[in-house]
């Protein structure tokens, strides 16, 4: 909780000002039960009907002093808690913004999403209780049993007696709770995934007709989260119930001793009075304690699992050249190509990408790797097709080129710098990508396309021209309101409008990881060949699982179980690759439409 406090110390002041608040309306609520006991003892017995009204007066003043007070501190407090759990949810979407593709996969999306909701309003509620009963309460206590002690030390002590009891209770029911209100976040973490998954692919449930089995699915999991949200509630609650039967017995004990006292003339029946109202308030307040206990267990597990995210390290570090960064680059690059240079007598132009020896391994894998020792070089403004069967890693080299993983063995170089020497946003710049799966807003056509940059209306419609997506674009309206995840457009209409997205600022780097699937042949041809003549020095990285879609790039690699085993142009492996050939002849019985 240490770290969630933290986030209190820009409203110090504010804090400040309804903590004093505060306690002036606590006092001053202390004093009516005073003030009641001066009225059943000397107020009443003179039989002056002003005087009584006078006093009685007094009491409603304070009342309503007390009342106002509470009601600018609750305000204050609210304002508080409302503002300190805003930063925390900022400052915890903006670390998740940040997280690396693999520190996401360990935590889960579902998990980040509870945690940036559930979590948070546990927080919220907590501080927002702090502040109003945190510091309201132990001045009733305190100042109760400080009044009591003064009116009647002997009944006092029968309170008092009962105390190290209560604290003993309050300490063992929240030793129990942090530990199992944090397994109830986790089994919302669990409903959260379900339910997300279940909405996103509701055509998909319909269509196998499985809504009988994700029902039954949802119903676990829903009774997962019920059954441990009620043995923790069960335990928790129990809390009160106890403190309740004992403080109880107090007040029969103070009952039984009081009255016995005013017959033997050692107290009066208005300080009696009094006293059972000053009991009553110790009463609510240790019972309002114990909820305050309940709450902090709650807002204790939700504060470890934010905490938890905000102090993860930097998985992707920005690291500075070693050396010359040139030669080592140039060391990187294939020799055979710098020496047909030379032999041709051309400049040797130093590649845009360059691939070195790279492998890599997913942690939630079988140990082996999902890329191994793969080489390339891709010059400025060519297009690099890359092919395979599924799993084979061809998304993975889009990955690690746009750093979302580092590599595990070799370098990765664009622009002549490693990837690892580029902040986040030095690097993202470079690239426009389209993924098969990528996400559309629900927003306008045109803020799908922006996406928060500086990018005209005008300039909007020549990418979408460029995308093959101009027509269904202008029919709607730049303006037209897309479904969620673009549920209201073809599988077509969403590629190209996500290929719009990427064109439309003029990247130096293109990559469309498997995002015309959904095109036909003529679409996609006319796609590829606008692109070829409108953006000359773009360099595009094509996935694809079409050989009609790179069959003209420069340069091809055939991937298999994460090795290439084929590099080169289309001709070249049509004679040397034989998973190319079959591919091609599957696909095309060998022959390439040249439209």
């Amino acid at each position: 909780m240490k770290q969630i406090f933290s986030y209190l110390i820009p409203y110090r002041a504010r804090m400040a000002v309804g903590f004093s608040i505060k306690v002036a309306a606590t006092i001053v609520e202390l004093l009516i039960p005073w003030a009641l006991s001066i009225m059943v003892d000397k107020v009443i017995p003179t039989e002056n009907i002003g005087f009584v009204f006078a006093w009685g007066g007094v009491m409603i003043l304070f009342a309503l002093l007390a009342l106002l007070g509470n009601i600018v501190a609750n305000r204050m407090a609210s304002l508080v808690a409302r503002n300190t759990t805003e930063r925390i949810r900022l400052q915890l979407f903006s670390k998740i913004s940040f997280l690396s593709a693999r520190q996401q996969e360990q935590i889960g999306q579902a998990s980040l999403i509870s945690r940036s909701t559930s979590d948070t309003y546990n927080i919220h509620q907590f501080i927002g209780m702090m502040q109003r009963l945190g510091v309201r309460q132990p001045i009733m206590l305190i100042g109760g049993l400080a009044v009591t002690l003064s009116m009647d030390a002997p009944l006092t002590c029968i309170m008092l007696a009962l105390l190290p009891v209560m604290a003993f209770l309050v300490y063992l029911f929240s030793s129990k709770g942090v530990p199992m209100y944090t397994k109830v976040q986790e089994a919302v973490d669990r409903f959260v995934r379900l339910v997300r998954e279940d909405i996103a692919g509701i055509r998909v449930i319909k269509a196998l007709s499985k809504t009988d089995t994700e029902r039954s699915k949802f119903a676990k999991i829903n009774e997962e989260v019920v059954t441990r949200d009620q043995h923790a509630g069960m335990i928790m609650g129990a809390m009160n119930p106890v403190m309740s039967i004992i403080l109880n017995i107090g007040l029969v004990l103070v009952l039984f001793v009081g009255a016995k006292r005013v017959n033997e003339g050692l107290t009066t029946p208005g300080v009696i009075m009094a006293f059972m109202s000053y009991v009553t308030i110790i009463l609510n307040s240790i019972l309002f304690l114990s909820r305050i206990f309940v709450m902090y267990s709650k807002a204790s597990a939700s504060a470890r699992r934010i905490s938890e995210v905000l102090n993860l390290p930097e998985d992707l570090m920005v690291e500075h050249p070693v050396g010359n960064v040139d030669s080592v680059v140039e060391k990187a690059v294939n020799e055979a190509e710098a020496a047909a240079a030379k032999e041709t007598g051309a400049e040797f132009v130093l590649p845009q990408i360059i691939f070195d020896h790279v492998s890599f391994r997913y942690e939630d894998g079988d140990g082996e790797d999902c890329l191994h020792d793969v080489s390339f070089t891709v010059n400025k403004g060519e297009t690099l097709g890359i092919i395979g069967a599924t799993g084979s890693g061809k998304t993975t080299i889009v990955n690690l080129l746009m750093r979302y993983y580092d590599p595990d063995e070799g370098h990765i170089y664009v622009n002549g710098r490693d990837v690892r020497t580029y902040t986040s946003k030095e690097l993202m710049p470079l690239f426009g990508a389209a993924f098969q799966n990528d996400v559309i807003f629900h927003d306008t056509i045109y803020e799908n396309i922006r996406f928060g940059r500086d990018v005209s209306k005008k300039e909007a419609i020549a990418a979408a021209h460029d995308a093959q997506a101009v027509e269904f674009i202008e029919e709607k309206g730049l303006d037209t309101m897309l479904a969620i995840r673009g549920m209201d457009l073809s599988g077509g209409q969403k590629q190209r409008l996500l290929i719009t997205r990427a064109l439309v600022k003029h990247p130096q780097i293109l990559v469309l990881d498997d995002s015309s699937s959904a095109l036909d042949y003529a679409t996609d041809a006319r796609l590829r060949r606008a692109i070829q003549e409108n953006y000359g020095d773009l360099t595009s990285i094509i996935v694809a699982q079409r050989i009609s879609s790179i069959y003209r790039a420069d340069k091809i690699i055939v991937l298999e179980d994460g090795e290439m085993i084929g590099y080169g142009t289309h001709k070249n492996l049509m004679e040397s690759c034989e998973v190319y050939r079959e591919i091609s002849q599957s696909q095309m019985g060998g022959g390439i439409d040249e439209a």
